[in-house]
């Protein structure tokens, strides 16, 4: 079945794209959620107009994506954790607690699902974490953990 998809949407397409998905995908996920409207003749014009204001947002995005990038570049941020004996942490640190102390210490507001971790931080000490930041945009960070 032929889609316009109304929003980027992983695995599948962007925002503006006219895509073939399965039948039950598109009824069971997409068209009840709104991500999606069935593709005639008639919406291609209206999707060319998507992908011309995508264009545009993207160079704005990509601007914003490599200045974050810059100032982030070779940063420490320090998150301070309630650890036991042995440096282990008592729960542990995700990529929300890293957005969080990365708007917290640079302003800098990214969402939780651009940090990349393997696993969650476990333990005290200095851990590396990447930052997709946008497409082709990617920096490295120090998380430094530090017990309380």
């Amino acid at each position: 079945m032929k889609v316009l998809l109304r929003e980027d949407i992983k695995g599948v397409g962007r925002r503006g794209d006219i895509v073939t998905v399965a039948g039950g995908f598109a009824r069971n996920f997409l068209f009840p959620n709104g991500k999606a409207l069935e593709a005639s003749n008639s919406m291609e014009v209206q999707a060319k107009d998507m992908q011309r204001s995508r264009s545009v947002r993207d160079a704005k995005d990509r601007e914003t994506a490599q200045a974050q990038a810059a100032t982030l570049l070779g940063s420490v941020i320090g998150i301070p954790a309630r650890a036991g004996g042995g440096g282990k942490l008592f729960g542990s640190i995700g990529p929300a607690e890293i957005a969080t102390a990365i708007a917290e210490q640079k302003g800098i507001e990214i969402d939780h699902h651009k940090v990349i971790l393997t696993e969650h931080i476990k333990e005290v000490g200095s851990n590396q974490v990447s930052l997709s930041l946008f497409e082709d945009v990617d920096v490295d960070v120090v998380i430094e953990v530090i017990a309380q």
